[in-house]
């Protein structure tokens, strides 16, 4: 959940959210119903693609009413524990196909309410942005797909991990940095959020 921290600065280009390519690049990631690698480790250490998956989906079922001004008394946990039972891809589906159309029609001009109180929702838009650059190469990776970040995605996303990183630790919402020495801007925001880029076998 969106957490009280820093935005990207102006200049890191102004895509947001709303933009729907970014739903359609980290969908691409999400394997098929008859994969075998839904229960495949991914660069989420604790997390399995499934597990992963089922991530993006209550992220992503929250959103709508986040955008509604909405509160977390209001939502309450419905959308706590497994959300994608039998049927990840479906589940992916149908939260990402709702929380898109919440995001194509919000105003982002004013705040709304979060566990920790109010906060912008240009903010939100920006946590938003990053949480699917960052999970669609998780579930590439995890899942041997193409791994080719959008250069406008990963201007903006490591222009905001850039401005909170500092302010991530201890939070518990991502590993501590990797250090890198890469001057590449999707490998240098990978491991700004705690993970490793290069494997055995990898250049």
């Amino acid at each position: 959940m969106v957490v009280p921290l820093q935005q990207a600065g102006a200049g890191a280009g102004r895509i947001t959210a709303q933009d729907g390519r970014w739903w359609r690049r980290c969908g691409r990631a999400v394997p098929g119903r008859t994969s075998r690698t839904w229960d495949a480790p991914t660069p989420c250490s604790e997390w399995t693609v499934r597990d992963l998956v089922n991530h993006l989906v209550s992220e992503h079922s929250w959103a709508p009413h986040i955008l509604a001004r909405e509160s977390m008394e209001q939502v309450g946990d419905r959308y706590d524990g497994d959300l994608v039972g039998s049927d990840p891809v479906g589940a992916w589906e149908r939260a990402a196909a709702k929380s898109r159309a919440a995001w194509e029609t919000a105003d982002l001009a004013g705040t709304a309410r979060f566990s920790f109180g109010e906060a912008p929702l240009t903010e939100y838009a920006d946590q938003m942005l990053v949480d699917l650059t960052v999970h669609g190469w998780d579930l590439a990776r995890a899942t041997g797909q193409d791994e080719t970040f959008d250069p406008a995605a990963v201007e903006r996303s490591l222009a905001y991990a850039r401005a909170n990183v500092g302010r991530w630790d201890g939070l518990g919402i991502v590993a501590p940095p990797v250090p890198t020495t890469s001057d590449d801007p999707g490998e240098q925001l990978v491991c700004l959020t705690g993970r490793e880029f290069r494997t055995a076998g990898r250049g």
